[in-house]
């Protein structure tokens, strides 16, 4: 794919594999928007784009906070009037053993908030400018780690376990990811999902106290093929593990499970009228 003159998204681009991904696309000539938490250390992504001769902008925000999604997505549409690939990167992992449950600015499971909940907020916040800019794409960062989600419990107030949160909110991006591609049929505009690499050397990786497997540009690659690769051109709601096209967990070809999330996610974003929010919390 031609990056010239595309304007791409990466959130969690400040550090590990999303930094080598946006470094990557910038050399590439795209206009990179830089996302993280910390405005300084993005600052410093942005420095190094720009000293290699590429076009990069800062967006920080905090995705443990809708009201922080929101003003991303409303940087996002100030900044540019175009947006031709959007890849939902940012996440926190387990935490390691006994980690104890978090939750977010507002009351969430704090993995499920991050990791899934401001990706589906800020995926539907831009959807209007990816439709406007099609051809686009979109791509989730999932993981290998899943696990079905319990719609009992999605919140996990009764049996907390840091693993569990983690591998249930990776696949829910890849619900969302299938339910997602059957939606834009038609719009110019296709979303995949992908595991990039097993344990990548990253600060997650590490806070977990796992010794690293493989590397962040392993990973980045993975992603970069998902982003810009001409093979992908027009296919959607796809899995892959690494370069490998593969096959998620049941749930993710499950149709009533995905309308569940969706309608659940919807209630959770404030994008569809709720009876009751305390009910998930």
């Amino acid at each position: 794919m031609d990056l010239k003159d595309k304007t791409v998204l990466i959130t969690g681009s400040t550090d590990g594999v999303g930094r080598v991904v946006v470094q990557r696309l910038g050399a590439r000539g795209a206009r990179v928007l830089v996302h993280g938490r910390d405005a300084e250390r993005g600052k410093a992504v942005v420095a190094e784009i720009e000293a290699a001769g590429g076009k990069a902008e800062l967006m920080d925000a905090d995705l443990a906070s809708l009201a922080e999604v929101r003003r991303l997505a409303e940087a996002v549409r100030a900044r540019t009037d175009r947006l031709d690939i959007l890849i939902n990167n940012a996440g926190i992992g387990t935490a390691g053993q006994g980690a104890k449950r978090q939750v977010s600015a507002d009351g969430y499971e704090l993995r499920f908030a991050v990791n899934y909940l401001a990706g589906f907020l800020l995926t539907a916040e831009l959807l209007p400018m990816l439709k406007a800019s099609a051809p686009s794409r979109i791509v989730n960062v999932a993981s290998a780690g899943q696990q079905a989600i319990d719609f009992g419990d999605v919140m996990l107030t009764r049996a907390y376990d840091g693993v569990r949160a983690y591998c249930q909110s990776k696949l829910a991006q890849i619900l969302f990811t299938v339910d997602l591609a059957e939606r834009l049929k038609g719009t110019g505009v296709t979303v995949n999902a992908l595991h990039p690499a097993s344990y990548m050397n990253t600060t997650m990786v590490r806070q977990a106290g796992i010794t690293p497997w493989s590397s962040v540009e392993q990973g980045a690659e993975a992603i970069l093929n998902l982003a810009t690769s001409p093979d992908l051109e027009g296919r959607s709601g796809l899995y892959f593990d690494g370069l490998r096209e593969s096959r998620a967990d049941a749930q993710a070809y499950d149709a009533k499970a995905r309308q569940q999330l969706r309608e659940l996610s919807l209630d959770l974003v404030g994008l569809a009228p709720t009876a009751s929010k305390e009910k998930h919390s």
